[in-house]
């Protein structure tokens, strides 16, 4: 693998091992102590995109579609989904330091509708949620 392949790698593992697992040991050893977030929704820090994670439902779920690396920055196409809102298409954009997640930027729309949908294609997917 190159280091490309392996970020991509392993941010895709610390996204699952947070958002659907919920397993924060392990997402700690993924992400900096000093992790800079720029995000609207996400408070400061690895704390506080932690304690943001623990207050959505257990059935909040992160779905990966398109990855793409380059060097330390790895950018993935992806569905938030918290039952009862409506889902989240993002695109969110992680810098690794040290091979762990350092820094974090993301652009969030809300999911159209097959209704909704303009050009009659769902934004994430082949098929609308």
């Amino acid at each position: 693998m190159t280091n490309s392949q392996d970020n991509k790698a392993l941010v895709l593992d610390a996204l699952d091992a947070l958002f659907n697992r919920r397993d924060y040991e392990k997402a700690a050893a993924l992400w900096s102590p000093d992790y800079i977030q720029h995000s609207r929704f996400v408070p400061p820090g690895r704390d506080g995109l932690f304690r943001l994670v623990g207050s959505l439902p257990e059935d909040a779920r992160y779905q990966p579609g398109l990855a793409m690396a380059d060097g330390d920055h790895v950018m993935i196409h992806g569905r938030y989904a918290v039952p009862g809102r409506p889902a989240l298409i993002s695109v969110d954009i992680f810098r690794l330091e040290n091979g762990i997640l350092a820094e974090h930027w993301d652009v969030l729309q809300e999911e159209a509708t097959a209704a909704e949908s303009a050009g009659g294609h769902p934004m994430f997917g082949s098929d609308f949620a």
